[in-house]
């Protein structure tokens, strides 16, 4: 993500600005503390090590949900917690941040919400006093992954090569929230949801 946004505020306040004016926006209604679970998930994940692992020689590569999945099973109640949220955060911020990327990939999208829900769903059952932020994390996950989403495509509106990115999304997706954005910054869309009929187009 480019540091220039986050020029004058910390990641942390950006965040917190970026999903609460998303959330009202959207006109969603969430527990004060998935909302401030959410805005560190987003913060921490800044850091490389959030999502990649680092070899013996340096080289950083991301862990399969699968893997992570396959730690948690094998490990002690303490440990297991740990990899179950390292679970459902990861497939959160994934499915959010790259969802064009695991497009192209051997999984799709509804791979990482499916581990994602169930991680959290998992930790909901074990977790006492956490069980409401881990249910509502669970039972809400698509939309989370919208937030994120929208959190990203805005993210991506400050820059021209953003727009362009967000364009070919466009193109792939034909997504109204994303027609909308592109439209807000005077983009003309010749195809997709809102898009001018043939016989309107400009010349």
């Amino acid at each position: 993500m480019s540091q220039s946004i986050l020029v004058g505020k910390s990641a942390h306040e950006w965040f917190r600005e970026m999903v609460a004016d998303t959330l009202s926006t959207r006109r969603l209604k969430i527990q004060e503390v998935t909302e401030f679970y959410l805005v560190n998930l987003l913060t921490r994940f800044l850091e490389k090590e959030q999502l990649f692992v680092e070899e013996a020689d340096g080289s950083v590569h991301a862990e399969p949900l699968a893997l992570i999945l396959l730690r948690a099973l094998e490990a002690d109640r303490r440990a297991r917690t740990a990899h179950l949220r390292r679970l459902g955060d990861t497939a959160l911020f994934v499915s959010g941040f790259f969802a064009d990327s695991i497009s192209r990939s051997a999984v799709d999208v509804d791979y990482y919400i499916a581990m994602g829900e169930r991680a959290y769903s998992a930790l909901a059952e074990s977790e006492r006093g956490l069980d409401a932020l881990y249910a509502e994390l669970s039972g809400r996950f698509e939309q989370f992954v919208d937030l994120f989403a929208e959190i990203a495509e805005l993210s991506e509106l400050r820059s021209n090569r953003g727009l362009v990115r967000l364009y070919e999304r466009f193109l792939h997706t034909r997504s109204e929230r994303v027609a909308h954005l592109l439209r807000e910054r005077g983009v003309a869309l010749f195809a997709g949801p809102g898009a001018p009929r043939k016989g309107e187009l400009p010349q």
